[in-house]
């Protein structure tokens, strides 16, 4: 964590609901270029967190955390690992067959061989650790593992063992990802879109495949990493249980992406350090981004999915889709992997959609942390349009980069559109603002082809590392509104979200919005906050100088803030 970050409020404090020590994700690098460490102390008990945590619960549809069962790492005997507690079940008759080093296994397999090659694995094993390591994961909330804690399954954040339930997100201690295997047994049955398939005509295609699950981090560390396959279990459970999947869309193929693709996104050195850790147990790139022998796999397999979704949409065989990928790809840049990324997903969706006609691309990122790797890749490209929107505090938050006044270079200038939240706790009113005054009239004036939204949905509501307050209602009106560019060519991907229940919930909403709904019913207020509208006036005063059609919303805000304050004054 950084030594300048600024804390939360107590308003801010009570929206996240652990300290503001613990808030902080992955923590802005040092003048060295190493990461800083986190030496949080835990969590507290605020009292808003109950309260914000109903509101998923109402409206998550089905995240599926089912507390009836046993703690997965309760097993009797057994040598299990934390990022194993969930195994896929692969026993179906046909067997669910995956390339690996050029031979074909089942899931089962590779778990097995992964199990083999795993030392050590038992309860005692897990919750031991070497006193003399130092400990420097950056997204870590608690420095040292303390035997009478408990972390919570939904939101990785740890507990005192006299809780019962989560002080962060209000879930039961116990608790498990049920859901799945409903998911999961309909894979086989849903029809499969590819550019030579003559289906009827869809609206939606999803990209998912089971190989992704693989991909965990197995070095045994005081507490789980959020960044953990648990993440699509959730999101594929609440698909099936709201009826969405498979009967309201079809699937994509799953393919790994070729080198050749990703040299137009990545150096050829990136392409190859990622590509030789599946010779090893595990390997860490960065403090907080680890591969093990599945990660190369996964990461090719994730953007595979999205290039070809991508292709899909602009050739007219889908109308949108939702990539349901892992390990997420934005912080990815040209030769680095970092913040839990690989390889840069949207990065490649962007260039494939190019391939396939699409003269100008739009990315919208929304995900809470700024997609520093994205505009690296494209900061001097006038054909892609990058509009991100995340907390930066001044610089102190995660990665540090995505100030308003980073514009782009050359001919990009204009290209990077920068939206930096002053503070944390910002929700769906202030994002729906941006997008009005914003997001929207540039990209009425660009014109994309396709829209490509990097989504995480790490500033949704309890989410552990966010700390904002968007809710699914937010997320679902974000992607109605982006769905009038572009004729509606829309790609989704999946980026941060670290609270199973937010991010199933928020999720499935947007997929909803995919298939033709109408967002769901918003209850609350309308009104930006002061720093919304600050925030949002810095970008229009610097961007209107490139996007003349800015100035009747730098004017509009303008007043509103000259309104908002006659009337703190009065």
């Amino acid at each position: 964590m950084a030594s300048d970050m600024r804390p939360l409020n107590s308003q801010e404090g009570q929206i996240c609901g652990v300290s503001d020590q613990a808030c902080h994700s992955k923590s802005k690098s040092d003048n060295d270029g190493k990461p800083s460490r986190a030496k949080a102390n835990g969590v507290s008990s605020l009292s808003g967190s109950h309260n914000d945590v109903k509101f998923l619960k109402e409206n998550s549809g089905a995240c599926n955390l089912n507390s009836d069962h046993a703690n997965p790492l309760s097993v009797d005997g057994a040598k299990v690992s934390i990022a194993r507690s969930e195994l896929i079940d692969s026993s179906d008759d046909d067997g669910c067959l995956h390339v690996v080093n050029e031979s074909c296994m089942t899931c089962d397999d590779l778990f097995q061989e992964s199990d083999r090659e795993q030392p050590g694995g038992t309860l005692e094993d897990l919750f031991s650790f070497n006193d003399e390591e130092d400990d420097d994961s950056d997204w870590e909330p608690s420095a040292r593992l303390v035997l009478n804690k408990w972390f919570c399954l939904n939101c990785t954040m740890p507990n005192m063992e006299e809780f019962t339930h989560c002080q962060n997100c209000d879930e039961l201690k116990g608790s498990v990802v049920v859901g799945y295997d409903a998911f999961k047994a309909h894979l086989a049955q849903a029809a499969l879109l590819s550019a030579d398939t003559a289906l009827p005509s869809v609206s939606t295609a999803v990209g998912f495949d089971e190989r992704m699950l693989l991909h965990s981090e197995i070095e045994v560390k005081p507490n789980p990493h959020p960044e953990r396959p648990d993440r699509l279990r959730a999101i594929a459970a609440s698909l099936a249980a709201a009826g969405i999947f498979p009967s309201k869309c079809v699937m994509v193929p799953p393919r790994e992406i070729t080198k050749e693709e990703l040299l137009m996104v990545h150096t050829s050195d990136h392409i190859d350090s990622v590509e030789q850790t599946k010779n090893m147990l595990y390997s860490y790139f960065t403090s907080d981004t680890y591969a093990n022998g599945h990660s190369a796999c996964a990461a090719k397999l994730a953007a595979g999915i999205c290039a070809d979704l991508a292709s899909l949409i602009v050739f007219g065989r889908v109308r949108n889709g939702f990539a349901m990928v892992r390990p997420p790809g934005h912080h990815a840049g040209v030769k680095q992997a970092m913040g839990f990324c690989l390889h840069n997903n949207a990065a490649v969706a962007a260039l494939a959609a190019q391939r396939a006609g699409a003269k100008k691309v739009l990315i919208v990122d929304w995900d809470v942390h700024h997609g520093n790797g994205t505009q690296e890749i494209f900061d001097g490209d006038n054909s892609v349009l990058y509009i991100s929107l995340h907390r930066h505090e001044d610089g102190s938050f995660y990665p540090g980069t995505g100030a308003a006044h980073e514009v782009g270079v050359m001919d990009g200038q204009g290209f990077s559109v920068n939206i930096p939240w002053s503070r944390g706790g910002v929700g769906d009113n202030d994002y729906i603002f941006a997008f009005q005054h914003v997001v929207l009239p540039i990209a009425a004036e660009f014109a994309p082809d396709i829209t490509i939204i990097s989504a995480g949905f790490d500033a949704a509501r309890g989410d552990p590392l966010g700390c904002c307050d968007v809710t699914p209602f937010g997320y679902s009106r974000m992607t109605s509104m982006l769905t009038a560019c572009s004729q509606g060519k829309l790609l989704v991907i999946l980026e941060g979200g670290y609270n199973l229940r937010s991010i199933s919930s928020s999720a499935t909403e947007v997929v909803k919005v995919l298939l033709g709904d109408n967002p769901i019913y918003d209850t609350g207020a309308t009104e930006p906050s002061e720093e919304g509208i600050q925030t949002v006036l810095q970008v229009l005063s610097i961007q209107q100088q490139f996007w003349p059609v800015l100035v009747p919303s730098f004017a509009s805000v303008l007043a509103l803030q000259r309104s908002v304050f006659n009337k703190y004054i009065k």
